[in-house]
């Protein structure tokens, strides 16, 4: 089997001159485009003729802790233009939307329910960010065809969305085997830290079940005592059975501080996180 990936050409159109301001997205053979659009900015989307038409599209917003992760909404509407002006009156948490669009206006109802459908429950699985619709949107009947073409449209707009710079469709592990997987690294330590790692292009995740130390050395930083209380209060650790254990898997921004959370003292995560072979995640990186 053939996996040799290709590259691929982007063309990114700045609507209004600023990177700042509205984005058009296309990519090289697909019938699909993306635009990236400030909430300040949608009412200047009146004039867009292919903004009138059908499509599918993801509100996104901050939290009020940035540390937290991000919210959105996913949906769809035969205008899209008049379905982004309802929600500037009806929905505050949002400041951008990205609308995905076909150019030869083949998407009808019964795709973009589908294409919704499909992409709400990918955006739930990758667990990027908190999806603030209040039900699942309903899956349509569309024709084999139908469904083949559709699937291949969500591949391109997934990767426009990411292109955008949202990573709302992509899951944080990059791993499928853990028992037998090399980019797993481990940190079994004093005081019951036992935990598994990985690291990523977005920082070092931490992997569900792994348990950090029942608790930390005196010398523990102040900001590194905020940051596991916080871990604990915002549920992502949880006391199970006398063992604090991450209930989900977490994103650190450095191997680090992830290290230093797990065994309650500061750390070198280059030096801490190692293979099941004993490597440092320093020798692996060296090559």
């Amino acid at each position: 089997m053939n996996d040799k990936k290709f590259g691929k050409t982007i063309r990114i159109f700045l609507m209004d001159g600023t990177s700042d301001g509205r984005m058009a997205c296309e990519l090289s053979n697909w019938s699909g485009k993306a635009y990236k659009i400030p909430r300040s900015l949608v009412k200047d989307c009146s004039d867009r003729p292919e903004l009138n038409g059908t499509g599918v599209y993801i509100l996104f917003g901050k939290t009020e802790d940035n540390s937290k992760k991000g919210v959105a909404y996913l949906g769809e509407a035969e205008n899209i233009f008049k379905r982004l002006a309802q929600h500037l009156r009806e929905k505050d948490f949002w400041h951008e939307a990205i609308v995905l669009i076909s150019k030869d206006d083949n998407l009808n109802k019964a795709h973009i329910k589908y294409v919704e459908h499909k992409m709400y429950n990918i955006a739930i699985d990758a667990n990027r960010f908190s999806i603030l619709n209040n039900s699942v949107p309903t899956l349509s009947s569309i024709s084999e065809p139908d469904i083949a073409e559709m699937e291949e449209f969500i591949e391109n707009a997934k990767m426009m969305v990411s292109i955008l710079g949202y990573k709302i469709f992509e899951s944080l592990r990059n791993i499928v085997n853990k028992k037998n997987d090399d980019n797993l690294l481990f940190i079994k330590a004093a005081r019951g830290a036992d935990a598994i790692g990985q690291q990523n292009n977005d920082g070092f995740l931490v992997l569900q079940n792994s348990r950090i130390a029942d608790d930390y050395v005196k010398s523990f930083s102040p900001s590194l005592k905020n940051l596991r209380s916080r871990l604990i209060k915002e549920e992502i650790i949880e006391k199970k059975d006398d063992q604090y254990l991450f209930v989900e898997d977490y994103l650190f921004s450095s191997p680090s501080l992830a290290a230093a959370v797990i065994m309650g003292r500061n750390a070198n995560g280059l030096k801490e996180w190692k293979t099941q072979d004993g490597r440092t995640l320093k020798s692996v990186e060296s090559g």
